[in-house]
């Protein structure tokens, strides 16, 4: 299973299973394995996520500042469909000198949570990584999304305490856009004048590109669309305060989810002519998870304790309707009248649940040889001869 989650294929998992075990195992049982593996993995975060939204405990302090983004990517399923898988990032952001000597901010410590599903009940199953993590116990917390309201609601519900900042690339997009818009004489901004308009966005703060874009845009009475795009940028001006980020020691871009979606979802999911049924896209991604979490021994020796619970529950299941079945066809009518329930309850609170219990052993002179039983015959000639003279 971790090879079938590592390697992007299936088949060439097995061909490498084979090669260092000298086992053979066709492609299919491999994927059956690993999507089972994976749907259990689902199974208990989904269930330990709604324990934390139900009881509420207090998480751990596991960094005094942590900074987190969401972020989706596509996936390709069966029949030409494409649906989008959400991932949350989340790391502890320090302060480091670059290459020229200048400081930048790096991520690092990352972890992720990634699901196929829609963006509420992503927020509610992404609880999970958001406890392990103590978001809410942090001293700081910073949030790099871009404009999607979705991510705005992600963080209303986990972090409504964080440091909300908009990803400059998105941001830087929104400027160039609006410079490109062509007027009455041309596009508003010329590439050397958006240039300057972005650095001025980075190093100075919006207030005045956004000044001088709602002038220009204006005086060329640009389209509706292009006042849009301004209004947008206006409506999050209080997330595009670079400078005072960066000073914080903030990250401003989106990278590390970004990466995330590279590393955890595209890198085995999005491989040439793959195509996915939706139901194993989330098994997957789990084990994904656990692999890109350095978690996976955590998260196997979990998987493995449940499925041994299921198989012991299945097999008391089958154990009692063989029961019942035997029962109905009159051939063990005594058990039933000596306490055969009782006897199942005894066996269900011991061992594997539903056990069977040992067939009783027969009264000692019950279990003694026949006369004529092959034990009392002669093993040799010559102890044949010896009974023959005495006779």
């Amino acid at each position: 299973m971790r090879l079938s989650t590592l390697i992007p294929s299936f088949a060439k998992a097995t061909t490498e299973f084979a090669f260092w075990t000298q086992v053979e195992v066709h492609r299919t049982t491999t994927g059956r394995l690993t999507e089972a593996a994976g749907a259990t993995a689902v199974a208990l975060q989904t269930a330990e996520a709604e324990a934390i939204l139900r009881t509420h405990p207090h998480p751990p302090h596991t960094s005094t500042r942590l900074v987190l983004s969401v972020d989706g990517a596509m996936v390709p399923l069966v029949h030409g469909q494409w649906a989008e898988a959400r991932t949350l990032a989340v790391g502890e952001p320090r302060v480091t000198s670059g290459a020229e000597g200048q400081a930048q901010v790096q991520t690092s410590a990352l972890s992720y949570f990634s699901r196929l599903t829609d963006s509420s009940s992503f927020a509610e199953l992404a609880t999970v990584e958001i406890q392990r993590r103590g978001i809410e116990t942090a001293a700081q917390v910073g949030a790099v999304v871009d404009g999607a309201e979705w991510c705005q609601t992600f963080l209303d519900l986990h972090a409504p305490q964080a440091q909300r900042i908009l990803d400059f690339a998105h941001a830087a997009g929104y400027v160039d856009a609006i410079g490109q818009t062509v007027g009455v004489d041309g596009p508003l901004r010329d590439a050397a004048g958006r240039r300057q308009l972005l650095h001025d966005l980075k190093h100075a703060g919006p207030k005045g590109v956004l000044t001088e874009l709602r002038e220009v845009v204006a005086a060329a009475h640009a389209p509706e669309e292009t006042a849009s795009q301004l209004a947008y940028l206006e409506k999050r001006k209080e997330q595009m305060d670079y400078p005072t980020f960066q000073a914080a020691g903030w990250p401003i871009g989106s990278g590390s989810v970004e990466s995330a979606n590279k590393l955890v979802v595209q890198e085995r999911m999005k491989g040439p002519g793959m195509h996915w049924a939706e139901a194993n896209v989330n098994p997957m991604l789990a084990l994904r998870n656990a692999i890109c979490n350095d978690r996976w021994d955590e998260v196997w020796i979990q998987i493995e304790a449940e499925q041994r619970r299921a198989e012991c529950v299945r097999r008391r299941e089958r154990q009692r309707q063989r029961r019942r079945g035997a029962h109905q066809d009159g051939a063990e009518p005594a058990l039933a009248a000596a306490g055969g329930g009782a006897a199942l309850g005894q066996q269900d609170r011991g061992g594997c649940l539903g056990a069977e219990a040992p067939p009783k052993r027969p009264p000692a002179e019950q279990r003694r040889p026949a006369a004529d039983h092959p034990w009392h015959k002669a093993w040799s000639i010559r102890r044949q001869r010896e009974i023959a003279s005495r006779t």
